[in-house]
């Protein structure tokens, strides 16, 4: 996927100005950022949900077609916990339109344990929506933007609400995932000590893109130490 010039404005105020970036098949890039730096702004305008200037575009030779399938996990939506929807009832609707006030038939029931197994989400079958804990819902959400396989997968903070033990229990996942399947992954984070591990590739954003390299090079560079009044050297850290 090669992005080139994107530029996204609301109310005549640019919140993405210029963005230029290619991510290469089964390659991860890592956005970072400060809250309202243009990162939402910037995925949904890769997912044609909002319009924007600029081209983006697919190439054949990096092996995506020409309207390639993109798989996105949004940031932990919030619902009422005590909505009394299983994870197997709440997966049937969103993949097949099923009314969620109907016993799911066995064919369906299957393809959503198929489903779930590509993230070792099993168990969750009969749990409450409500019950799950952040890396559990992650898992849900993770294995509903894998249905069908695509070829490039956006995450918008996928480690938002997850608890530290499970951090990297979700990224070794998307690791794996992306051996798997060989797709790329685009991912948000303000966790800068997971970069180094799972990242290929870092772009600095701040409506246009202060800085992108290695990981190393972006979280020692003084654009990055400019943004977040950070010095993490060579260590890596996060910013909450």
């Amino acid at each position: 996927m090669h992005v080139s010039d994107l530029t996204k404005q609301y109310d005549g105020k640019r919140v993405v100005d210029g963005v230029s970036f290619s991510i290469p098949k089964g390659k991860v890039l890592s956005l970072i950022g400060p809250n309202g730096a243009g990162k939402s702004s910037l995925f949904r305008s890769i997912l044609g949900q909002v319009p924007y200037a600029g081209t983006i575009q697919f190439h054949l030779a990096g092996g995506y077609p020409a309207h390639p399938k993109i798989g996105y996990v949004p940031q932990s939506p919030s619902f009422d916990r005590g909505y009394p929807i299983s994870v197997l009832d709440f997966f049937a609707a969103a993949i097949s339109r099923w009314p969620v006030f109907l016993p799911v038939p066995a064919h369906l029931r299957e393809r959503v344990e198929g489903c779930l197994a590509r993230v070792h989400g099993e168990a969750l079958l009969h749990k409450r929506i409500g019950t799950l804990s952040g890396g559990e819902l992650q898992r849900v959400l993770l294995a509903m933007a894998l249905e069908p396989i695509p070829q490039i997968l956006i995450l918008d903070e996928p480690l938002s609400g997850v608890d530290v033990g499970g951090e990297h229990l979700v990224l070794d996942m998307l690791d794996e995932i992306r051996q798997k399947y060989d797709l790329s992954i685009l991912f948000s984070t303000h966790d800068f000590s997971t970069l180094r591990h799972y990242a290929d590739k870092v772009i600095l954003l701040q409506q246009t893109i202060l800085k992108t390299g290695t990981p190393g090079e972006v979280l020692s560079s003084p654009e990055f130490r400019s943004v977040f009044h950070l010095d993490l050297g060579e260590k890596g850290g996060s910013a909450q």
